[in-house]
């Protein structure tokens, strides 16, 4: 049986800040972001399983992604928690905000690694995170694959 590829894609509203930056993004400002999230596996054999030729239901790679991803940054604003923004995420949580304080400098680049990190532990055994594709415009996104990283 062959290995087969399936992809997922999700929208989700988010904003923050990169602290020292020497542009523009140094101020808080947001994207609706794009992920796409593609895995591998071989699809179901198994007459009698009701998920057969499935690599994994599109529904369970959906609850997977929203719970680890989009529940958790849409709507949220994002910030470096080793730096001073610690401040204002203080205040913007008080007042109500959603605020993820995370251990790296809020690029694509590292919330796409964070993504692929959460996603991943939640995949059954027989199912491989492949790839993610994170966009934040219409013309900028990063990528992640599997095949350039070590496992996870």
């Amino acid at each position: 049986m062959s290995n087969i590829r399936i992809t997922k894609q999700f929208n989700f509203e988010t904003g923050h800040a990169l602290y020292g930056y020497d542009g523009k993004c140094r101020n808080v400002h947001g994207h609706s972001y794009k992920l796409s999230v593609t895995v591998i596996g071989r699809p179901i054999t198994d007459t009698s399983h009701v998920k057969l030729g499935m690599v994994i239901d599109f529904g369970d790679l959906k609850k997977i992604v929203k719970e680890e991803i989009v529940d958790q940054f849409d709507h949220a604003t994002v910030f470096n928690k080793n730096t001073p923004h610690v401040e204002l995420a203080k205040e913007l949580t008080d007042r109500g905000h959603m605020v993820i304080l995370a251990d790296y400098q809020p690029t694509s680049e590292n919330m796409v690694i964070d993504f692929a990190a959460r996603i991943s532990s939640r995949l059954p055994e027989n199912i491989k995170l492949h790839s993610l594709k994170l966009q934040e415009t219409d013309t900028s996104f990063a990528e992640w694959y599997a095949s350039d990283n070590s496992p996870l």
